[in-house]
């Protein structure tokens, strides 16, 4: 790696295509303040197919840290020097650190799912976990609930291929079908069902599934934050079930980024108040 004297303060980013709503920027910089460090976070806008570009002006100029979105998580994969174990099995990337003149490519996104559940007092080891999807955010999490040691893991959803590649990253996920729901203690959407749908104008399509299937006593996780109260999650209060909504993951993710790129977990709160303020600002701000 070519030596970059710094004249300024560290730079890390976000990349991906589009990312100009990325909450990123608002919930690192809050952190990096907070901290006192002297750093700034910014988005790049890379377009899908430049990735290897990006990387390689990262190792330029020196960069302090990156965050991988869509299009590029698998791309950077296979262009970093090492990836740690949940960003080989899932083959994507979400962060870039360094290590020793190294760059080493992460998955956090599974794992801060993990933390935002043990916040709120939840246990995944042993738990019986329904969760819907199969896409990049579904298999993070389904990846990360094996890690953590649930005991079952029941992947639901509508392409069946999709589901057993999904399910195949842990030894305790299988595929099931809607009605498992039910008996599960921990049902998670994973999908994009329900974002930036406002309860009152959704319909039974902007739901993960029949709220009927829902019960007493679980735990029903949304990973959708916009709104930070879906349809459905109002719904499974009514069936008796307790709720957690996707901010928790969000800051969790970006909390661990940071831990990787700093050397210590910053204060969650700040990162989790930033974000709680800025979707608030942009719910309020007519397009």
């Amino acid at each position: 790696m070519l030596t970059v004297q710094h004249a300024g303060p560290r730079i890390a980013a976000v990349i991906g295509s589009p990312v100009t709503h990325s909450l990123s920027p608002v919930i690192h910089q809050a952190a990096l303040d907070a901290a006192g460090v002297d750093w700034v976070y910014t988005a790049f806008d890379v377009a899908p197919g430049s990735a290897a570009e990006a990387i390689s002006a990262m190792r330029l100029l020196g960069l302090a840290g990156l965050s991988i979105t869509m299009p590029h998580k698998f791309d950077v994969a296979q262009l970093v020097d090492r990836l740690e174990p949940a960003a080989r099995a899932l083959d994507a990337v979400n962060t870039v650190s360094w290590d020793d003149g190294k760059l080493v490519g992460s998955s956090t996104d599974g794992a801060g799912f993990v933390a935002s559940l043990a916040e709120t007092g939840v246990e995944v080891a042993d738990a019986h976990i329904a969760v819907f999807g199969a896409g990049g955010a579904a298999r993070s999490v389904i990846d990360a609930l094996g890690r953590a040691g649930a005991a079952e893991i029941t992947v639901l959803n509508r392409t069946q291929d999709r589901a057993e590649r999904a399910a195949a990253l842990s030894a305790v996920a299988t595929v099931g079908i809607v009605s498992d729901v039910s008996r599960a203690d921990i049902v998670v959407n994973a999908t994009s069902v329900g974002m930036g749908v406002e309860p009152g104008d959704a319909t039974s399509v902007d739901m993960a599934c029949d709220p009927s299937l829902l019960r007493v006593g679980q735990i029903v996780a949304d990973l959708v934050y916009s709104p930070l109260e879906t349809a459905w999650m109002l719904a499974a209060v009514d069936a008796g079930a307790t709720t957690i909504n996707g901010l928790g993951m969000l800051v969790h993710q970006a909390a661990l980024q940071q831990e990787r790129w700093l050397g210590y977990r910053p204060d969650v709160a700040t990162m989790r108040a930033a974000a709680t303020t800025e979707l608030a600002a942009r719910r309020n701000t007519p397009r």
